[in-house]
């Protein structure tokens, strides 16, 4: 995908980064995916569950609802519960820019935080903010995993691009 317009490039990184990183949180046993790595870090499922609750509450807000709380671990308990709040942000925020204009893109935008304050941003803010958010989790989610004697596989934009060309022979 060329990135004359690096949206749809971004949101097909972030599909694919994040599908990347849950291939290796699968391969940790269900005890391991709940238990704190070292004493004081939040577990790998807390981690997980924030960036796909950030997500998803994103894209609601967009849609024009008021959030007022998070995902719980508690009610995404598995890597599949997981996996299905992600798929649902990721489809969502593919449908939201295939809906946007330029115009509406470089718009500012009021939405409420979890609290209630109103807070203003240029509505493309928002869409790459997603982005850059789930990145700074996933590295979180890989040192996590190097405590369980688990190698995440890459997931920076060079590979999702890597992964998208062709390399032909001899490369």
């Amino acid at each position: 995908m060329p990135i004359a317009d690096d949206l749809p490039s971004l949101l097909a990184y972030n599909r694919w980064a994040d599908a990347t990183i849950l291939e290796a949180v699968r391969r940790l046993s269900p005890e391991d995916y709940v238990k704190e790595p070292v004493p004081g870090w939040a577990s790998v499922r807390a981690t997980v569950v924030h960036a796909a609750g950030a997500l998803n509450i994103w894209a609601r807000r967009l849609d024009g609802e008021t959030v007022t709380a998070r995902p719980t671990e508690a009610e995404v308990p598995t890597v599949d519960d997981a996996e299905r709040l992600l798929h649902t942000g990721h489809d969502a925020f593919d449908r939201l820019y295939a809906a946007m204009t330029p115009e509406r893109l470089a718009s500012v935008w009021t939405y409420h935080d979890l609290t209630g304050t109103a807070r203003r941003t240029p509505v493309w803010s928002v869409f790459r903010h997603v982005v850059n958010h789930a990145t700074y989790h996933r590295g979180q989610v890989s040192s996590k995993l190097k405590r369980f004697g688990i190698q995440a596989q890459d997931t920076d934009l060079v590979y999702w691009a890597l992964n998208q060309t062709d390399q032909g022979e001899g490369v």
